[in-house]
């Protein structure tokens, strides 16, 4: 903040502004949520006034400063839109209309979400640590912003937005790496493994049929014993903190345990997800593995326990799960023992040649793997430019 801005209360430049609407049973209207961390407004699902019963509801305008009540202390104000004229929010959603001859909304809503307008925040929200508190009205009416004159507001707004869709385009950029780089994940395990027919069914190098887990009632007791949830499989790479936990009495010689080295692949998850395997770490070590998994238990002599993994993602594979994969919801399918049995396989390969495919797959993964770090720490230093202008803008070194 330079010298010459003066401070002025949001009670002020930006009071609130209430416009109680009446709702009708058999009418749609659609709600507005705002992200935290400026973030900005997001659209909720249409709902009727029989939905909305006796929540008291107001309209929101274009150019409103928007502040959610709960969560306005870790940045949850907005400035709306166009796209949310004559849609809802609920009391716990405070539309302030500035006094356009003092304020920018936009200005007002930038200042808010740098550190020292969220700490401000903190202050008018009293109540408990974390998510308890609530923003008082009052208190925010009483929250003195700094306001250089308008002309300059407008500007210092339209240079923050200039450099923040830069940041945004690098973002995209980024993005659109990363997902490229999944693609090219994908195109060179199937190259590779599109170079092997296969030549029987995995069930031929099963000892056993797959074996469905348990799901105990979990009370997450902190003595009780480990159970793996789904998603410590899914997206292929095994989740050590994905479990919950139980104090039912277990067996010692029970087949529900899963250990370091077992193959485990979900039965029943969305058309994406259903299929997904992964390997078990060691961490948790001695833990279940619930009823929508079944442990692959593989002749060893026969196969190298990697490789299966790897050919579980492969096209081939995916396509006959996408096949079989059974269920009247759209939405989840189920496969069964027979059908991961009758998954294709190229039996007819080696120990050594399987081990040899696992290294050339393995050695694409790490160079791609270590372009996805770089783009992980460009995604970082891009989180911390736009704040990092939003101090810049309000110390007056914007230029």
């Amino acid at each position: 903040m330079t010298a010459e801005w003066h401070k002025a209360p949001m009670g002020e430049i930006a009071p609130l502004v209430r416009r109680p609407v009446p709702t009708k049973a058999e009418e749609l209207y659609r709600e507005i949520g705002i992200r935290s961390f400026g973030k900005g407004v997001f659209h909720k699902a249409p709902v009727t006034g029989l939905d909305i019963g006796s929540k008291r509801v107001f309209t929101v305008e274009p150019g409103d400063l928007l502040f959610n009540i709960v969560f306005a202390w870790e940045g949850a104000v907005a400035v709306a839109t166009e796209a949310e004229r004559g849609m809802i929010g609920s009391h716990r959603f405070l539309t302030c209309v500035t006094d356009k001859s003092k304020a920018d909304a936009r200005f007002l809503n930038y200042w808010f979400a740098r550190a020292e307008g969220r700490d401000q925040l903190l202050r008018a929200s009293p109540g408990g640590a974390g998510r308890n508190r609530t923003l008082g009205v009052e208190k925010l009416a009483a929250i003195h912003v700094p306001l250089p004159p308008l002309d300059e507001q407008r500007r210092i707004v339209a240079r923050i937005e200039d450099l923040a869709a830069k940041v945004e385009e690098a973002g995209k950029a980024r993005s659109s790496t990363l997902g490229e780089l999944a693609a090219l994940s994908v195109k060179s395990r199937d190259a590779i493994l599109g170079l092997v027919a296969p030549s029987g069914t995995l069930g031929d190098v099963l000892q056993g049929a797959p074996r469905n887990g348990w799901s105990p009632v979990c009370d997450n007791d902190g003595n009780g014993t480990p159970v793996l949830t789904l998603s410590a499989v899914t997206g292929w790479q095994f989740n050590a903190n994905a479990y919950k936990r139980t104090s039912f009495p277990t067996r010692a010689d029970a087949h529900y345990w899963a250990t370091e080295g077992d193959l485990l692949i979900t039965r029943s998850n969305t058309p994406e997800l259903v299929g997904h395997a992964a390997i078990h770490s060691g961490s948790p070590a001695h833990c279940i593995y619930p009823d929508l998994m079944m442990k692959l238990r593989l002749d060893k002599s026969r196969t190298d326990t990697r490789f299966v993994w790897y050919w579980l993602q492969s096209t081939v594979v995916r396509d006959h799960i996408k096949r079989s994969a059974k269920g009247t919801s759209p939405t989840m399918k189920k496969i069964s023992q027979s059908i991961v049995e009758a998954i294709p396989f190229p039996v007819h390969l080696s120990i050594d040649q399987q081990t040899e495919i696992v290294a050339k797959l393995r050695t694409i993964q790490e160079k791609l793997d270590a372009v996805r770090v770089l783009q992980i720490e460009t995604a970082t230093e891009l989180d911390a430019m736009l704040p990092a202008i939003l101090d810049k803008a309000f110390k007056g070194e914007l230029s």
